[in-house]
């Protein structure tokens, strides 16, 4: 929407392959979902049922009922599907995700013992049922530091190699992991060399900080992709992909024309 006589960003409209916001729900009330799809539900993609929220919410009915209804996908958290693997159970996880019609799972390694390799034949299991959407990183921030720009970028191609449709990038829900150290600042060098070598739209990067993703929104543009946001900075995110926030302010201005400079030199004496 852009209802001004502004120049912004054009954004990508629904069902969008870039520009995509998944939001995190970690078990908030079903009204308070309600109100976020009204006021903000055209710029919400994805829905992620975090952790093993979909196993104790008795609200997970009507929650992916209104999803379905205002055409917002959702997913369950990847500790989920790690949780059955632990017990030998991915058989079942497979069958709960056609219980609930889901059109998407993710896929990680983030928690378990589980190679990136093992985690990708996984991957290419569920491809021929869902759309899978993995996830390369750890939960544990000393062991994704331990992981080398050449690593993720490898393990990125090897899960698309096996199907996958978006690979997740860690940063868990208190950006403090994956591609963040401990104390939360980014591992700007690793975000450097995987924008560089490997392609965007299939990349999804978590940044429930508004620091991490105003720096995803000027390092890779209004259409970045963008995870784990926190459910009520929908709108507020979409104010730094449309450049009205004072950390995205000045991002995507073009050059003013002849009569444009002169108006702007006008108001600059005026002020003065």
């Amino acid at each position: 929407m852009n209802d001004t006589a502004l120049s912004l960003p054009t954004r990508s409209a629904k069902p969008r392959t870039s520009g995509i916001t998944m939001v995190v729900d970690g078990g908030v009330p079903l009204g308070t979902l309600r109100d976020i799809v009204a006021s903000a539900g055209e710029y919400l993609d994805f829905v992620k049922f975090g952790w093993g929220t979909a196993v104790v919410s008795g609200e997970l009915p009507a929650k992916i009922e209104l999803l379905r209804a205002n055409g917002i996908e959702f997913y369950f958290g990847g500790p989920l599907f790690e949780k059955h693997v632990l017990q030998g159970r991915f058989d079942d996880y497979r069958s709960l995700c056609h219980r609930w019609s889901c059109r998407f799972v993710e896929v990680s390694n983030g928690t378990i013992d589980l190679s990136n390799t093992e985690k990708a034949g996984y991957v290419r299991k569920l491809a021929k049922e869902f759309a899978v959407i993995s996830e390369v990183g750890f939960k544990d921030a000393d062991r994704s530091d331990m992981l080398s720009p050449r690593r993720w970028i490898e393990y990125v191609e090897e899960d698309l190699l096996a199907g996958a449709r978006l690979v997740t990038l860690e940063a868990r829900e208190s950006g403090r992991s994956g591609i963040c150290h401990a104390d939360g600042q980014l591992r700007v060098g690793l975000v450097e060399e995987v924008v560089a070598e490997l392609p965007r739209d299939l990349l999804l990067f978590e940044a429930p900080t508004t620091a991490l993703q105003a720096h995803m929104v000027r390092r890779i543009g209004p259409n970045a992709n963008l995870g784990n946001v926190p459910p009520n900075a929908v709108l507020a995110l979409e104010t730094l992909r449309l450049g009205l926030r004072a950390d995205t302010l000045t991002e995507f201005e073009e050059p003013l024309d002849d009569e444009g400079a002169a108006l702007a030199e006008l108001r600059a004496a005026v002020r003065v």
